[in-house]
């Protein structure tokens, strides 16, 4: 599963208990799954046939459901019936139907169960739900689709619903005859039926029976779809759409994933089982996208790309998501993991793949560089804060599951992985991986399983230095302490953000991989595996630690060494990463305390002559931490810290400039625009003037005026200095466009407008109807860049929270994300006083770890500023005093 870019920046974790499973006296072998979905009345009716293994003398059946209506269940073995009417019990609680009997089927028989039932369409996007969208004159479609993981195939029909409980499934759709069936396998046959639900003919389409797979994958679609088709694969590659999208859009994720498919099998040494791959944009999607094997479901926005109205990075994205489905294809489809404690070896990989084979088809896109300002940053932030969680996290039940689909099993989890494929080489820890996916095929595993192939391969003890990184919490910071005589002592402790670790949550010595860099090239050889040691360099004049930052830690260096290493970046010592990640260290360790912010802000000023985008990324990123962080202080130091982001963005904005064409690269196009938008946005007055004259020409029709890869920047500009009519404007570009990226450009900009009038529209759409559950955060992003409109967004929550709560069920995982979005942005004490207090008598269940988290991030500010308020206006004061 991909997640949203809403679950990428915020996330959660979860509490510590056994598993919840079902009794294993029954073992499932094969389900004939039929559904026929009720367009009139959003329910959908089911025949269920499990063919089962007796493994123990059984009176009783326990399987999962959830929001199903069981009408009937007859068990039979051997061709008799055991039961046809056996007593049903229903447990809330752990989401499992009983049924008893009086007659036992004997242990080493078969026994059959088929089970009659209704469940809800529903519009919670989980289990088989329904999706609108708006057709071509104007009126609603439906579609009937499915989302199953992690535990909401029970919601669509019996069933034993853990990953470790493999079977086959053949499944049957009925639906009116002008309607497309879709399911993991191809079609085997069509047959005309008499309706239950109308007694009107309609189809029964049935497809092959699937290889052996997990509940999680089974994947239906029923509604009116167009595609298009590839035969470049060895089996046939299809995209589908609903009407009202333009399907041709589908062109460039469809022909990447006929070339990725090929690639991975060549990578993987194992042919793609599957008859076919569809892939297919979902109108109303909570995730990302999900890899549901043969048929991937994915947002409208992740899948299908108009190059003409999107932007290098909607691109880069579309491109990411897609890899990462097929990944898993193998990885987590034909080896999954045995429990959901071992998700972060289907997502950590899947994540690690895609920037594999991004790479290498995109060679200038220059994703590894990418990698270090986006998905390392992402997990040390998670991973600095007390509330985290380790890789390998121990979960229970569904609403626990639902919580780790966060930054430590996708971003952490692939950076863990990059670090052992960089300490073995990229060629033995590829082979590792072959031989791991050959010897488990169809099969489950644990961690432990992939290590040891790993070892195999490589003739290293590999498991001895990864269970440390994956089964415990947080990570180090190595400080850094210079000895003379080409000698360095080295240290690691426990990293928080907060700057507070106890000796308690100090006490793992993490194999540290040094990756010394110095003018000799970079030794790989040596590890830091106690707390302290010394080692020799071969020059004190030039080093640094974490080679193109490889390595999962913040390294802390004195004051003195990081101006050397700031010269060194100059005279170009540094690689690429290696200035993003020093840069993204500094400004860490700033926010706990190792280091005062007002150094970290002249590291930056050094940074002049930069001429890489991944470290302006960086540089702006860390200013911009600092800003959120003194969002609620004095203003004349937040206006200092503005004209200082100001100063170091503008020159190099005017050089670059704001014309795009052609001849500009991947990277060139996002640097422009990420400059423009970041100097326009702190004030720079020429290209303030200059947004608002391409705003007025776009609203009056002229779309050539604005960039795709400016669109969202020049919005924010209009509307920050602008006021009602600028606001109508974006609306009503919202309302009137089709296509799916401009409209959430349009939705994340609405909130830059801080007129109270504004934002109370703003925050009206999220129940208004007219933004889809799916989308529902978006709004509140541009809230959340003031004040004024954190303030605002918090007032919302509180005054609307049953009503977030039933929109949003605890059990499924937006209620986390927004929560977060709602009270992570505050940086007093007061203010995290009132958080507490509001969830004091609440139920946390389902999003207990997004408000710890929240929680964490607004303590980590408070004792930042307690620390350097001074600090910081003193340097504002001596840099940009009137």
């Amino acid at each position: 599963m991909c997640r949203t870019h809403a679950q990428a920046d915020v996330a959660s974790g979860v509490n510590v208990s056994p598993r919840e499973l079902l009794p294993t006296n029954v073992i499932p072998k094969h389900y004939h799954v039929t559904l026929e979905p009720n367009f009139s009345n959003f329910t959908f009716d089911g025949t269920v046939v499990i063919d089962l293994d007796v493994a123990e003398d059984s009176k009783s059946i326990s399987l999962h459901t959830l929001e199903l209506d069981v009408h009937s269940a007859t068990v039979s073995s051997g061709g008799q019936t055991v039961s046809s009417s056996p007593k049903i019990t229903y447990n809330e609680d752990t989401q499992v139907t009983t049924l008893d009997f009086d007659n036992a089927v004997s242990k080493g028989n078969k026994a059959q169960l088929e089970i009659k039932f209704t469940g809800q369409l529903n519009d919670k996007m989980a289990g088989f739900y329904r999706s609108t969208y708006k057709k071509e004159d104007g009126t609603e479609g439906l579609l009937a689709v499915s989302q199953m993981e992690p535990t909401d195939a029970r919601r669509s029909f019996p069933c034993f619903d853990e990953p470790s409980v493999k079977a086959e499934f053949t499944v049957t759709l009925i639906a009116d005859k002008n309607l497309t069936c879709l399911s993991n396998m191809d079609v085997a046959g069509e047959t005309e039926v008499q309706s239950t639900q109308t007694n009107a003919p309609k189809k029964a389409v049935t497809f092959n029976k699937s290889p052996l797979m997990s509940t999680y994958l089974v994947a239906f679609v029923v509604g009116e779809l167009n595609y298009i088709e590839t035969n470049n694969f060895r089996v046939p590659v299809r995209v589908y759409a609903p009407p009202g999208q333009n399907i041709e859009h589908g062109r460039f994720s469809l022909e990447l994933a006929a070339k990725t498919l090929a690639f991975y099998e060549k990578v993987f040494g194992i042919e793609f089982p599957l008859p076919k791959m569809d892939q297919i944009a979902i109108p109303d999607f909570a995730q990302g996208a999900m890899e549901n094997w043969g048929l991937v479901t994915y947002r409208v926005v992740d899948l299908l790309l108009d190059e003409k109205a999107s932007g290098a990075a909607t691109k880069e994205r579309v491109a990411e998501v897609v890899q990462h489905e097929l990944a898993h294809q193998w990885f987590g489809n034909l080896v999954t993991m045995d429990w959901w404690d071992g998700l972060w070896l289907n997502e950590g990989f899947a994540t690690w793949a895609s920037w594999y084979s991004c790479n290498i088809f995109y060679p200038e896109w220059k994703v590894w560089e990418t990698y270090v300002v986006d998905n390392l940053q992402r997990a040390l932030s998670l991973d600095s804060l007390r509330s985290s969680h380790p890789i390998e996290v121990p979960v229970k039940k569904a609403d626990e599951i639902n919580q780790i689909f966060d930054a430590i099993s996708y971003s952490k989890g692939s950076c863990v992985l990059r670090m052992i494929s960089t300490y073995l080489g990229e060629d033995t820890f590829l082979e590792g991986v072959r031989r791991y996916l050959k010897k488990h095929a169809y099969g489950n595993t644990q961690t432990g399983d992939l290590w040891a192939s790993l070892a195999e391969a490589s003739g290293k003890s590999v498991e001895d230095v990864m269970q440390v990184w994956t089964k415990n919490i947080g990570f180090p910071v190595v400080t850094v302490e210079e000895k003379g005589d080409n000698t360095i002592k080295l240290k690691q402790n426990r990293f928080l953000r907060t700057g507070d670790t106890k000796p308690e949550e100090d006490k793992v010595i993490y194999p540290v991989f040094l990756g010394l860099r110095t003018k000799d090239g970079v030794d790989e050889s040596q590890t830091l595996d106690k707390r302290e040691d010394t080692f020799k360099v071969p020059d004190t004049d030039f080093f640094k630690l974490n080679a193109n930052h490889t390595g999962l830690y913040r390294t802390s260096y004195s004051p003195e060494r990081l101006a050397k290493l700031g010269e060194a970046a100059k005279k170009g010592l540094l690689s690429v990463e290696d200035r993003a990640g020093m840069i993204a260290d500094a400004g860490a360790l700033a926010t706990s305390g190792y280091q005062k912010t007002s150094g970290v802000l002249n590291l930056l000023k050094g940074f002049t002559t930069e001429t890489e985008f991944v470290v302006w990324n960086e540089i702006i990123g860390r200013v911009a931490s600092v800003q959120s962080a003194w969002t609620f202080e004095d203003k004349a130091v937040r206006d200092g810290l503005e004209a200082f982001l100001r100063d170091l963005v503008s020159a190099k904005a005017h050089q670059l400039g704001w014309e795009f064409s052609e001849k500009d690269g991947h990277i060139e196009q996002q640097f422009k625009a990420m400059l423009f938008g970041s100097a326009g946005l702190s004030g720079d007055e020429k290209i303030i003037d200059a947004a608002k004259e391409m705003f007025k020409k776009y609203m009056a029709g002229d779309k050539s005026a604005v960039h795709p890869n400016i669109r969202g920047s020049v919005f924010s500009m209009a509307l920050k200095h602008g006021g009602k009519e600028e606001y109508d404007a974006v609306l009503n570009f919202y309302r009137t466009s089709t296509n799916s990226d401009e409209r959430n450009t349009a939705l994340r900009c609405l909130g830059r407008s801080k007129d109270p009038e504004l934002i109370k529209r703003t925050l009206d759409l999220l129940f208004s109807g007219e933004v889809k559950d799916q989308d529902i955060y978006m709004p509140t992003t541009g809230l959340r860049s003031h004040p004024e409109g954190i303030e605002a967004l918090y007032q919302w929550m509180t005054e609307n929270w049953d009503e977030l709560v039933k929109k949003l069920p605890p059990a499924l995982s937006m209620l986390g994300t927004m929560v977060t979005i709602f009270t992570s942005s505050f940086t007093k004490k007061e203010q995290l006083a009132k958080v507490e207090q509001f969830f004091a008598d609440k139920s946390t269940n389902g999003f207990d770890q997004s408000l710890a988290q929240s929680l964490d991030a607004i303590r980590s500010k408070i004792s930042w500023i307690e620390r350097d308020r001074e600090d910081v206006a003193a340097w504002v004061k001596e840099n940009y005093s009137k």
